[in-house]
Parts: C-alpha cells; structure tokens; sequence
C-alpha cells in the first residue's frame, strides 16, 4: 500500500503540473496569435497611424484579457511596407510578445524566475480602394 501511494505521488504530481504548464503556455499562443490577428485588423480600418496604434493597443488588451493572459510584459510591434502606414496597398505587420510564467513559479519583482516567451505575428493588407490617408 506504501509503495503504490509513493509511486502514485512520484508519478502524479509532475504529470500534472507538466499538463498545467502546457496548458498555460497554449492560452498563451491563443491569445497572442489573436491579439496580433485583431490589432491588425483594426489598424488597416483606422483614419490615421496615431489612431490604429491606439485601436491596436486597446484590441491587443481586449484579447489577452479574453483569454485570462496577463498584459504586463507584452511588447507590440507595428511595422509598415509603405511610409505612410496606410497607403492603400501598404501590407502591416504587427508582431506580439509576451512572457508567461510558469505555474507556482515566484516572480522578483515584474519578471517570473521560470517564463517561457510566446509571441505572434499577423499580417494586414491596407485595402487598396481606401481613400489615401495621412
């Protein structure tokens, strides 16, 4: 009875957090891979670049917050073909990265001891019937 309980206890508890690790870190690249995918979107729409950089910002919070992903230590990049960012025709790339901590890991300070990096990218064609914007 003793060694199945010990057995059992060696052999279950790392199966377990391993299937928590991969499961936060899979909510991760969902919400990455949707936040790259709506900040695009909602950037080629935009009247100007200063606007679609806010629409972006707040659409990348939206979907991180939609998957239960922490915003902190996320980074997103915008980058153009064309200068102007939204020339009709201009194809954006925005690329997301973020940091998850693995769970029942402390952090020190804003930075988890063990994370692993997830980051996304989605590219977005301005469309090409749009009047030219500033």
């Amino acid at each position: 009875m003793v060694e199945f309980v010990v057995l059992a206890v060696v052999l279950v508890v790392p199966l377990v957090y391993l299937v928590l690790a991969v499961f936060e870190i899979q909510r991760a690249a969902f919400a990455t891979s949707a936040a790259a995918r709506e900040a695009a979107r909602v950037f080629v729409v935009a009247s100007s670049s200063a606007e679609g950089e806010g629409r972006a910002a707040q659409a990348l919070g939206l979907a991180l917050a939609d998957q239960g992903v922490d915003e902190r230590p996320t980074s997103l990049r915008i980058e153009c073909t064309e200068d102007p960012c939204l020339t009709p025709g201009a194809r954006v790339t925005i690329k997301v990265e973020t940091v998850v901590a693995l769970p029942f890991v402390p952090w020190l300070g804003d930075t988890p001891i063990a994370s692993v990096s997830v980051d996304a990218a989605h590219t977005q064609t301005v469309d090409v019937y749009s009047a030219s914007r500033p």
